[in-house]
This record gives C-alpha cells, structure tokens and sequence, in this order.
C-alpha cells in the first residue's frame, strides 16, 4: 500500500478552507443532532465511577482553570477538559455509531467546547469545528476500507479520534495549513489502542485521550511545534502503520462531497452497549414481545456474525455486558428492555440473569456478513410448552437501512439521560440552546457549559 506525496497537504488545504457557509442546512442540522446526543450520554456518563476517578484524578494533577469538566463542578486546563469530557461522552458506549465504525463524536465535540469556553467563542464556530473534526474521522476510516471486522486491529477512535481532535481544534485556534500539517504530525505519534481493553474501564478513556492528545497536539502546533508534515503519505507513516492494507485517496480528498455524516450518515444509539448487539437485543424484545413470562424460557439460541470480541457468555461485570451479545439477549428476554441501569454489577449477578445465561447458547456463522449494512442476528427461543419464537433483526431502529430516528423518538433518549443530573426546566433550556446552537453567541455556549457543568460560578448569561 502506497500514498501519493503530497496527500496530507492537499487534505489539510481542504479542511483550512472550510467555513461555516460551507456545510449547508442538512450537514448542520446532523452535526447539532451529534451534539445534542453526545452531551445529554455525557450528562448520564458524568456518574459512572470511571469518570468519578478520572475526574479526582485529573483535580488532582491542577491544570490553568480555563475549561469546565462537565458534571463534576469544576474547572481545569482545556487538554484536562476535553479528556474528562470525552471519557463522559464514551463510558456508556451510548454515542452515535458511524461507517465505517468508528466514536467520532466523543473525540470532537469536548475539544470545541472546551476552546469555546476558554476563547469566548460562538455556536456557529463551535459547529464548523466539530463538522470538519468528525468528518476527518470517518474519512480516515472510510479511505481505509475498515467496514471489515478482521481490519479491525485497534479500538477505531483511538487511532482516527486523535487526527480528528487535531483538526477539530485548528479550526478554533486558526492554524494555517502548514500548522495543521504538523498538528496532523504530531496526532499520529499519539495515536494507538488496544482492543484487549475493550469491557474494562480503560475503553472509554481511548475516545477521551484521543480528545486531549489532537487538542495538545493543535495547541503545540500553533505555538511552532513541528512533526512530519507528510504524516498520511509517509513511509511507517500513519497509514503504513495504522491501515496498512488499504487507502483510497480519492476518498480521503473527497472531504465533505458529501459529508459523511449526511452519506451513509451514522445510528442514534437507543441502547447503551456495543453496537453489534443492538441487532440481538432488537431481535430479543421482538421476542419477548411473545413471551407472557420470562420464566418459561426453556432455552435460546443466537446466530450471529463472527465477531469474538462479543462472545461473553458470562461477563465479569455489568460493564463487561454491554459487549456480550449473550447478556444483552438475557437482559432484553428478563426485563423487555434495556437501559442504562442494566450494565450495573447488582443486575449482572441477580440469580435472574445468572440463570437465564445458563440457557443462552451462541453460534458465529461464518457465512453472515460481519458490517453494519448487510449483518444479522437471529434469536430463537424455546419455551417449557414446546413453543418456539424466532425472530431475526437485520437493522435495528436508528441504524443504516432501518425506520428513521424520528425527533420525539431521540427526544425519549435526551431527556432519559438528562434528567439523571437536570430537572425539567434545565433539561427544556439546553435542548432549545443545542436546537439553535448556530445562533448563539459566546454568551449562549457559556450557558451550554453551565448547564451540564455544574459549575456555579459561570456566567449564565442567557443566549439566543
């Protein structure tokens, strides 16, 4: 696999080049809809005990107190900032999903929000910046023809985040394109993670360093710093090193014609968990839906794509769950839902569950297409009285070629997440700031930032 010379400067001229004007009514629509979701999962996030460590962590390291760390009532260096932020945004692996697969929301929007803050800076600016950051993201995967599940070495947003939070921060900070040819340089040193982590604690903070390193990277980037400036192109370079099978530069460089976010577009998240087993839990409560009680399961079988990083027949914990094709079947047949609270280690270990995954049996058919647009789940369950309910989901709702996410259906996920830390009042303000975030001034993003923060001593001013 080789790149043409001159292949990270033509795409950092691209991005430089983009303004506001340039993104059109739908591709800002979609952005504040990411926004819109990325904060309200933050919201929820900011409980979990792994942002309550890193969150004690990084109070702990100071920082110039120049940004909020959303839920916690505080403020710290923007890099710290946009670190919490992003762990927040990722630990209930509740943010949009993109296609190729990648979290490119968590990497870009605590960087915009951050440097909003600290800068004084506006919504519309706020928009274009996490446009163009979001964009280099699933372009980087898009190019890379990472749809294939065996491509997949590294946790995506680890490695694409890193360019993405670079990108997201030059255009707030007014790096040249020289600049960000550099920033780019220096995000590529920074970028790598393990899917082995993947269930733990660590996975989240993959998105939130990705978020903190292209920010510092931006940053050193803008005061002089320099790196490889040909980072794409160069010989054990981010390419040759990260997507060494593949790179299609026609469609890195076909930046923003059309925007990713509009063509293929991403999923709303409705449950909290791996993506691939929004296709089992669908296909469950569809049976459910035939079952009068859960207790006459006699046994269940799932056929699925093989994808061995979800075969947990019995998670260590709650947070091992969310990627265990196995619970999230048991959870949706035992409850008829699946919620945030689901994933906690007191409903992991209730004798329930622990009795309904005895029954739950998983194969890996080699012959199902293991990418979001052509897979599927099957789930059979066999009752006490001979009856059998199967059912299969091959897009569940939100996702690529499914129904459409109506606005009152991702309106029900907004305010289940935001009332976990704001009563209604608060929760109507933000959402009506988010819907109109191109109008607002620096004023109206501070009062954003109140809101989720926490933080009294903002000024809440009032926007648009």
């Amino acid at each position: 696999m080789r790149v043409s010379v001159g292949v990270t400067r033509q795409l950092a001229r691209i991005i430089t080049g983009t303004r506001f004007e340039a993104l059109g009514a739908q591709c800002v629509a979609r952005v504040k809809q990411a926004v819109k979701d990325g904060i309200a999962v933050a919201v929820a996030g900011c409980r979990e005990e792994p942002v309550g460590i890193l969150a004690a962590h990084l109070r702990a390291l100071g920082g110039a107190p120049r940004a909020s760390a959303w839920g916690h009532g505080f403020q710290t260096s923007v890099v710290n900032a946009a670190y919490l932020n992003g762990v927040a945004i990722h630990v209930l692996d509740f943010e949009p999903m993109w296609l190729p697969p990648t979290h490119a929301v968590s990497p870009a929007v605590p960087v915009a929000f951050a440097l909003a803050e600290a800068h004084e800076l506006a919504g519309r600016e706020v928009i274009t910046a996490v446009a163009k950051g979001m964009e280099v993201q699933v372009r980087l995967q898009f190019a890379a023809d990472q749809s294939h599940p065996e491509r997949l070495r590294f946790h995506p947003p680890g490695i694409a985040g890193v360019p993405g939070a670079a990108v997201t921060a030059a255009h707030l900070l007014g790096l040249s394109e020289d600049q960000l040819c550099h920033a780019l340089g220096l995000a590529g040193s920074r970028a790598g993670t393990l899917l082995a982590n993947v269930g733990s604690m660590t996975k989240s903070t993959h998105c939130g360093f990705a978020a903190a390193a292209g920010l510092d990277a931006a940053l050193l980037a803008s005061r002089g710093f320099t790196a490889n400036p040909d980072i794409f192109e160069a010989p054990r370079g981010f390419f040759a090193t990260f997507y060494p099978e593949s790179c299609d530069e026609a469609k890195l460089l076909a930046y923003g014609r059309p925007w990713r976010m509009i063509d293929p577009g991403f999923a709303i998240k409705l449950f909290p968990s791996q993506f691939a087993t929004h296709y089992a839990i669908t296909a469950a409560l569809d049976a459910r839906a035939q079952i009068a009680d859960p207790r006459d399961v006699k046994q269940v079988l799932i056929r699925a794509p093989v994808m061995q990083y979800i075969d947990r027949p019995r998670p260590a914990t709650g947070l091992d769950g969310k990627f265990s094709l196995q619970y999230t079947v048991a959870a949706a047949l035992l409850d008829g839902a699946v919620r945030i609270d689901t994933f906690t280690d007191e409903r992991r270990f209730r004798p329930d569950m622990s009795g309904m995954l005895e029954k739950v049996a998983l194969t890996q058919d080699p012959e199902i297409p293991g990418n979001w647009l052509n897979m599927r789940v099957e789930v059979e369950v066999e009752l006490a009285d001979g009856r059998c309910v199967a059912t299969c989901c091959r897009a569940p709702k939100g996702g690529w070629g499914a129904q459409p996410l109506s606005e009152a259906d991702h309106a029900v996920k907004l305010r289940d997440c935001l009332k976990r830390a704001l009563d209604d009042a608060e929760t109507a303000r933000l959402l009506a700031l988010l819907d109109r975030l191109e109008e607002q001034p620096a004023r109206g993003v501070r009062e954003i930032i109140s809101l989720i923060s926490g933080n009294a001593e903002l000024d809440a001013a009032g926007g648009v």
